[in-house]
């Protein structure tokens, strides 16, 4: 069967993850990276910033002469890292097959999801959905038969941005992309095939395979298949899933335990469904706060036998929100997950735990 791969891009991460912690930053230039005079360089600048023609690995002190106002911040990864494990969490809910490529983007091979009912671009739409709903975040993706039309796909309509390659128009795309957008050719590379004359896709395809290989070795054959719309669409996955969990931020700080209680039980049963998704069943359950003042709070219990239903998942949900839930605190964000994973093994409707 024909390979479906997602490429899923955070929009402008480190910056987008500033103007969400800090309001008062939305709707400004945010370059992430260092003090404008620092010898650093850019990391992200946010779409307000690149305006102003600041982008990323540009010299710090450059982009405070293109934008001297704008609001430079020095990067918190330990932020980052955080954020990027929830939205790698959303990830696995639809595949194992997940290869992570930076903090804010990986491929994902959704090919077993795909159905006539359940296109590949309505589940690209729903991981984006669910990774804002989560985070408050939007993100960009790209859908094709292989990784790299993928990973051009998502940059292509950004932000917030859903692009599907097929076989029908990916010709006509490549043919007209500017050369230096093709992954792989970076700047050196970019120059000199500019001047050889090739400028666009088209430039690009109307080269033979012996001459390509002439002029750049071994990566001739490569460029060759490229401008073809030839790649592979193999993952590299090396994560052993460890948990399954579901978390989510609330509009505004809250001090209901009706209502977070509430929300507990959603997320306790979409856990649920996404183990059963995977046949999974899990023997420690932790529920996770973060307060008004951004402190993180956890605390988790192991259970007697490996649980997945969401009933019994909110069962140990509900007591460990009150062990941890201080009553004169607002919390912004509720998450509930299972660990110490294990196959389902049926007998006698009863789990059985054999590790």
């Amino acid at each position: 069967m024909e390979r479906r791969i997602i490429h899923i891009d955070m929009d402008a991460f480190f910056a987008q993850v500033e103007q969400r912690d800090n309001p008062e930053y939305r709707g400004k230039p945010v370059i992430v990276g260092g003090k404008s005079w620092s010898r650093g360089v850019v990391a992200t600048a946010s779409y307000e910033a690149r305006k102003y023609g600041v982008h990323s690995a540009m010299p710090t002190k450059q982009a405070h002469k293109l934008c001297p106002d704008g609001i430079y911040l020095p990067p918190r990864f330990d932020r980052y890292k955080e954020i990027s494990r929830t939205v790698l969490d959303i990830f696995l809910e639809y595949t194992e097959v997940v290869e992570p490529l930076s903090l804010d983007e990986a491929y994902l091979d959704i090919t077993h999801l795909v159905s006539r009912d359940r296109t590949a671009r309505s589940i690209a739409i729903s991981i984006q959905k669910e990774i804002y709903d989560a985070t408050k975040l939007t993100s960009s993706s790209g859908v094709s038969y292989n990784k790299y039309l993928a990973k051009i796909a998502s940059g292509m309509n950004k932000p917030a941005g859903t692009t599907v390659f097929h076989y029908g128009n990916v010709q006509d795309v490549l043919n007209g992309l500017p050369i230096g957008k093709f992954p792989g050719v970076g700047r050196v590379t970019e120059e000199k095939m500019k001047g050889l004359g090739i400028n666009t896709g088209q430039d690009l395809y109307n080269w033979s395979e012996e001459a390509l290989i002439q002029q750049f070795g071994k990566r001739g054959e490569s460029l060759y298949q490229k401008a073809r719309g030839i790649g592979t669409a193999e993952l590299k996955v090396e994560r052993v899933r460890k948990s399954v969990g579901k978390e989510t931020t609330f509009n505004y700080d809250i001090n209901d335990d009706e209502e977070i209680l509430k929300v507990l039980e959603s997320l306790s049963e979409k856990v649920s469904v996404n183990l059963d998704r995977h046949q999974f069943a899990g023997r420690v359950v932790t529920v996770k706060m973060k307060t008004a003042d951004y402190a993180t709070h956890t605390k988790q219990m192991m259970t007697d036998n490996p649980i997945f239903q969401g009933e019994e998942i909110f069962h140990y949900a509900y007591s460990l929100y009150h062990d941890v839930k201080s009553p004169e605190e607002s919390i912004r964000l509720i998450g509930v997950s299972v660990s110490h994973l294990s196959e389902r093994t049926y007998r006698n409707l009863t789990i059985y735990d054999f590790l």
